[in-house]
């Protein structure tokens, strides 16, 4: 029953849903332009009749491969079906490790990858399924659909395989799979993960005469009218409206999203960002920024401020550490890029940054076989070999440390020196930072963005607009409450 009532608050979400943080099917960032909106709600305009098709479609294929054997292909091997969300240059990545597993396991497993599209159209996918008949074995879904699967009950959490194997789980980040920890139970196994960065015009601060790089919002505000009037500027720096960005700066703060141990301890009733004053603290920063010129509306979603930035008119961006290929191939030599910590609210915050991305799921299909199957080519992803080229590849951080000891690993980091910033920013952090949970994620980041944009606009007093998309995100957090209780 608690998996139908799941489905149904899907369908009503669906018209919310954004991509997750550095999550794109095809880039590693998040995308919420009008034209992917539109397209989200049209599929949960006609969600019911897909998911009778998708029903019937599951139906008829899992009668298809129990006629071929259930867990087995013709060639005798266990065949797992393996959803993701990767396009792109991520996807071919992507494509070449699991050719490179089917070509050269013993596990006597053949992996099917499947792309889905985006990283909603994967879980609504699965929200169409049936129980024991997911249509996948393994699946990639983005970070903020973490607390959605665990009350799901459609997994095995793996942290069970792990325990089976005996596997050693401290070779991976720790502050990485803290995102993906709850009750000390790893639900899931990192793969695609990522934090937001700062970037900067190194040749405007020479001209600036600015040797300082600042660490927080007031910092960059102090130094805009030399970055404009000396450095060259057109602006100081180009931020995105983004939901990923109001968490960070929360994490920076040290302060909670939600209730319940931010969503840890259990199913978050509340937020919490009104009460301890900081999500009033961020936005008073932002509007003051923006009424001073520092940093006009450059619109929503992570990667809004960066065509600014590469194009050589803003000084400053915020954006993902899986960015940086693409910003460096679009600068293009025009100037030297600079990579800092993403910057602090105010100037005595002592907290670090969570992680955005994607990890991977195992389905509960009642298949031991296939289980035990999934289990072996998880692992081979999360293998230093395989996190290094994948890294290498992508831009995304390695999740397990001895990764970084390959030559692949090394030689990018040779490559892209501004890539080490990332990494000891993400060291730097701690996993009490680890970012909240909360099924209704995808709505909030849309409440959130909207209501910042609302203020800039509307020239709405911080604390005002602060209460605005609180009473948003509560409402939407007790409707899913009601209907999942």
């Amino acid at each position: 029953m608690k998996k139908r009532l799941l489905t149904l608050t899907a369908a009503t979400l669906a018209a919310t849903m954004v991509f997750g943080a550095c999550g794109s099917g095809t880039g590693g960032s998040s995308e919420a332009s009008s034209a992917s909106q539109e397209k989200t709600q049209q599929a949960a305009s006609t969600d019911t009749a897909e998911q009778e098709d998708t029903i019937k479609a599951a139906d008829s294929a899992s009668s298809s491969a129990a006629s071929d054997g259930s867990t087995a292909s013709s060639s005798g091997k266990t065949t797992i079906t393996f959803w993701h969300s990767m396009g792109g240059v991520n996807g071919d990545a992507l494509t070449h490790l699991v050719d490179q597993y089917n070509k050269e396991n013993k596990d006597n497993v053949y992996v099917d990858a499947e792309y889905q599209g985006e990283y909603d159209d994967t879980i609504n996918k699965l929200k169409s399924a049936q129980i024991g008949n997911m249509g996948a074995d393994l699946v990639q879904v983005y970070e903020i659909g973490t607390r959605f699967m665990i009350d799901s009950g459609w997994v095995v959490p793996m942290q069970d395989l792990i325990d089976e194997d005996g596997w050693d789980e401290s070779q991976l980040e720790p502050n990485i799979a803290a995102y993906y920890t709850v009750d000390k139970k790893l639900y899931s196994m990192p793969f695609n993960s990522s934090t937001p960065i700062m970037y900067y015009n190194k040749d405007m601060f020479e001209k600036a005469g600015i040797t300082d790089i600042p660490d927080s919002l007031p910092k960059i505000d102090a130094i805009a009218k030399d970055l404009v009037e000396k450095g060259g500027a057109g602006e100081a720096i180009s931020m995105g409206i983004y939901g990923w960005f109001f968490e960070q700066f929360l994490c920076k703060q040290g302060d909670n999203y939600v209730d319940k141990d931010n969503g840890r301890s259990a199913a978050a009733t509340k937020v919490e960002f009104d009460s301890n004053g900081g999500g009033e603290n961020i936005l008073t920063q932002w509007k003051k920024m923006y009424d001073d010129g520092t940093a006009p509306n450059v619109g929503r979603g992570g990667d809004s401020g960066l065509a600014d930035f590469t194009a050589g008119k803003s000084a400053i961006t915020l954006g993902s550490t899986a960015s940086l290929a693409q910003i460096l191939q679009d600068v293009n030599g025009k100037f030297e890029v600079g990579t800092a910590y993403f910057p602090k609210v105010s100037d005595d915050d002592k907290g670090g940054v969570s992680i955005g991305g994607a990890s991977l799921w195992a389905l509960d299909n009642g298949d031991k076989q296939k289980e035990q199957a999934v289990w072996k080519f998880v692992k081979f992803l999360v293998s230093p070999e395989s996190q290094a080229y994948w890294s290498a590849q992508t831009g995304y951080f390695p999740v397990t440390t001895a990764a970084h000891d390959e030559q692949a690993f090394k030689d990018n980091i040779a490559k892209y020196p501004q890539f080490q910033t990332a990494i000891d920013q993400l060291h730097d952090s701690a996993p009490e930072y680890a970012g909240a949970l909360m099924s209704v994620f995808p709505e909030a980041r849309q409440d959130v963005e909207a209501g910042i944009e609302d203020m800039l606009n509307s020239n709405q007093d911080p604390a005002e607009a602060t209460k605005g998309i609180a009473d948003k995100i509560n409402k939407a957090i007790e409707d899913y409450n009601v209907v999942n209780s």
